[in-house]
């Protein structure tokens, strides 16, 4: 099998499989998805959040509600949803160090 050329003036390089530099550069890129994986689903948590609070703001002010019972109303649906978002992030976190933990009892590691 004939090896194909880099294109233009990049570099070939050849690599060695090194098993260590592998479980070292998959650890490193799973740590860094874990973290983004968070920071997106507190993302989308708060934009729910926001949402659900307009939702309710907006639906009220149409009914022709009073302002400050609708806006009450809004606050009281945002801090709902935002603490039962951020008490599932949480319990989904615990329940991923429990099956890795798991896991890893299981395997002997």
């Amino acid at each position: 099998m004939s090896q194909q050329r880099a294109p233009g003036s990049q570099p070939q390089f050849d690599f060695e499989h090194d098993p260590a530099l592998e479980a070292f550069i998959e650890a490193r890129a799973e740590r860094i998805a874990r973290e983004q994986a968070f920071v997106w689903r507190f993302r989308l948590v708060t934009i729910e959040t926001l949402m659900m609070g307009a939702l309710v703001l907006a639906a009220g002010l149409a009914l022709g509600q009073p302002a400050f019972l609708v806006l009450r109303a809004s606050v009281m649906v945002a801090a709902g949803c935002f603490a039962s978002g951020i008490l599932l992030l949480s319990l989904s976190g615990v329940a991923d160090r429990g099956v890795t933990h798991i896991r890893r009892w299981r395997d002997g590691k």
